[in-house]
């Protein structure tokens, strides 16, 4: 190539790439044979590989590349490769970066770059490169652009550098924004040097504060024994010895200690530094800095007694886990008991009414036979001494079906008053005290009246029936300790009291009290579910029970109900009329066939239409049919698919709707949530009596 023939004293023109640019075969590209290649790409050239800079050409649309010896270095394992190829090829993992060069070039313009971060793959691995980068066009020999000239600069280490350099101003920053921050914190109280071979003190400020310097002392000369009377009588000796150490093995000076302040109170320090030494190992300067630690100090100390009481906490933990595990297995005690009481309750509370109702149908049969009428009175004692057993049963076992409504103690005492006066004879005074504004509660009146009157027996039988019974209420909020294992939360409640002055209870006993069937009565005299009932019920409720006595004192029940911010529904009294029958139609719904058989047979008697269905299948089939029925009289414990809350549902959205009464010795949560009745639900228990049947079915029917 005549061009490059001669060297001219030119390095670049006789090296490698000159070299390889001769020996490249241009031919398929669009530069086309060296020897016809345009006067201005020939200069181009000649410039470029003079130049000491990597520099590179990309001539034509595609930028095929001609460059330098320095741009050879530049492109490291991709030379010799890159020669004559399109630079979109030659670099793909930067080939839009490059298009844009081009395109921009060729149309005249000129592109540079400062510090241009790229992914280049140089030597086969992605590698983070920076470069100056400048592009400008290349004429033909017409004037038009037609490659680009780009000179790369590449400034990797430099930025490197850079950023070492910021990281270590940034860290020089932090340093200093540290000990700015502790030196306003107060963190650091000073700083001093101990100069060992004259054995003279000097310090800044703080330092003369903290120690109590006078505010006039020559800072460059402080007495020692000033400093050494400020630390506390217990620390000096163990500062000393600190101190000697170091000077004698070369080891880091740390030592902890209290200053006492001027208004007497002592402030922990940490003194750090160290001995510096001559070239003969003899010790010359001492200096080091006074650091706050009383913070640290209190939160040790506090630690400490923490860590003292630790193994006391933790064998309290121990016990309230014990206490815990134990009331989990009195509930799962409770809860079998439960379930076994339902199922045994449902069955037997069907047998007495079948019982009951075959009695009173024969009474009204023989109305005239006294001995007849005798008889029966007795089994009808004996059904309602069974009733009663069931439902303390169910009481116990929290199983019972409750229908709870807003009311205050004052309402109780005042309901339960007459009774327990009748129950527990004259001889037995009763003290009841209230608070001025009572707070409301949520519960089963008839219940709750139940349980003090039990209460009240249990009382009046401890006194042996003379003495004085309280009676008393008060309204107690219910801290987080209290509350805990009780199963209750902390909040605000209603205390009920019942307490006597009789013998009380040994402690032995005191904790079977509330199991069902223990009684301290003689044979005969009690059935030991008095207490159990009570029990159950406040559970049931939400409350909690406790029971305190002291042999020789007397015994105090407590019952714990949850405040109801609600307000108390007016009651006003009316008047309770017999009702009598009627002629409406009432479908009967009783798997029992014998409790069915009663029920249908009083209910005919006085004069009302009656279907019957053995199960809820067989009423709904019924129902569904067209039958039109006034009331659905049904149990609540029934075989088959469709229950007896499936009946009510369907009942509720006829036009009008239907009213539904259920009857059931015991609910099993079928027609209530947690055993408590919604204000519009009807319940009658098993066992009833006809009048009691007869009255509610007429209620419900007129309401």
């Amino acid at each position: 190539m005549q061009f490059l023939s001669d060297s001219h004293g030119c390095d670049g023109w006789k090296g490698e790439m000159a070299g390889r640019i001769c020996a490249f075969d241009w031919s398929p590209t669009e530069l086309g044979p060296l020897n016809s290649w345009p006067a201005s790409l020939c200069s181009a050239v000649q410039l470029m590989l003079a130049s000491p800079l990597p520099m590179v050409m990309l001539w034509g649309r595609s930028g095929y590349m001609i460059y330098n010896d320095a741009y050879s270095i530049f492109a490291g394992g991709r030379h010799p490769y890159l020669l004559g190829s399109p630079v979109e090829l030659g670099w793909p993992e930067v080939a839009e970066f490059n298009r844009h060069v081009v395109d921009t070039c060729l149309a005249g313009g000129t592109l540079s770059f400062r510090n241009k971060e790229l992914v280049l793959l140089r030597d086969g691995v992605p590698e983070d490169v920076w470069m100056d980068l400048y592009y400008s066009p290349v004429a033909n020999d017409d004037g038009m652009p037609a490659g680009v000239m780009a000179m790369v600069v590449e400034t990797t280490e430099f930025m490197h550098s850079e950023r070492l350099r910021q990281a270590a101003e940034h860290a020089y920053r932090a340093d200093n924004e540290r000990v700015r921050l502790a030196l306003n914190a107060g963190a650091l109280l000073g700083s001093f040097v101990w100069d060992v071979k004259n054995n003279t003190l000097s310090a800044d400020e703080r330092f003369a504060r903290t120690f109590s310097y006078p505010p006039d002392q020559d800072l460059s000369n402080l007495r020692q024994d000033i400093a050494e009377s400020r630390i506390h009588p217990d620390d000096s000796a163990w500062v000393q010895e600190r101190v000697a150490h170091s000077v004698q093995t070369g080891e880091p000076y740390n030592a902890e200690y209290r200053v006492r302040r001027s208004d007497g109170s002592y402030l922990w320090v940490l003194a750090s530094g160290g001995c510096e030494f001559n070239e003969h190992g003899e010790p010359l300067r001492f200096p080091g800095v006074l650091i706050d630690i009383h913070e640290r100090k209190n939160a040790e100390e506090s630690l400490l007694r923490f860590t003292r009481n630790l193994e006391q906490r933790v064998a309290e933990e121990v016990e309230a886990r014990l206490a815990a595990e134990e009331q989990l297995r009195q509930s799962q005690k409770l809860e079998a008991i439960g379930g076994l009481t339902g199922g045994v309750a449902h069955d037997f509370n069907n047998l007495l009414q079948v019982i009951a109702g075959n009695l009173h149908l024969l009474a009204r049969h023989e109305p005239e036979n006294a001995n007849v009428q005798r008889r029966v009175s007795a089994s009808l004692a004996a059904v309602e001494r069974g009733a009663k057993l069931s439902s303390q049963l169910l009481a116990f076992a929290r199983r019972q079906p409750l229908s709870p409504a807003v009311c205050n103690p004052q309402q109780i005492f005042e309901g339960v008053g007459e009774l327990l006066q009748r129950a527990l004879g004259e001889t037995i005074q009763i003290d009841v005290q209230l608070p001025p504004v009572p707070w409301h509660i949520n519960v089963d009146r008839n219940q709750l009246e139940n349980a003090i009157l039990n209460l009240a027996i249990n009382a009046r039988d401890a006194m042996q029936g003379e003495g004085t019974i309280g009676l008393s209420a008060a309204n107690v909020p219910l801290d987080r300790e209290f509350c805990s294992g009780k199963g209750i939360v902390p909040g605000e409640f209603v205390r009920v009291a019942v307490s006597d002055t009789g013998g009380g209870i040994a402690p032995q006993i005191l904790e079977q009290v509330f199991e069902p069937f223990f009684t301290t009565k003689a044979d005969g005299q009690g059935t030991g579910l008095g207490l159990s009932m009570v029990f159950g019920f406040v559970k049931q409720s939400g409350g909690h029970v406790e029971i305190d006595s002291t042999v020789g004192e007397g015994t105090r029940v407590q019952l714990y109900f949850p405040r109801s911010l609600r307000p108390v529904l007016d009651e006003s009294p009316h008047l309770q009329r017999q009702q009598n029958g009627g002629h409406e139609s009432i479908l009967v719904v009783e798997d029992n066939e014998a409790v069915r058989a009663s029920a249908v047979e009083l209910l005919r008697e006085e004069g009302y239409q009656v279907l019957t269905a053995a199960n809820g299948d067989m009423a709904m089939q019924m129902l569904l049919e067209g039958v039109a029925v006034d009331l659905i009289f049904t149990d609540v414990v029934m075989p088959g698919l469709i229950k007896s809350s499936d009946l009510a549902a369907w009942a509720k959205v006829q036009t009008p709707p239907v009213p539904v009464l259920f009857t059931s010795g015991h609910t099993r949560d079928i027609i209530s949530r947690n055993h408590q009745l919604s204000p519009d639900t009807h319940l009658l228990g098993k066992p009833y009596s006809p009048e009691a049947m007869l009255q509610m079915i007429r209620a419900v029917l007129s309401a």
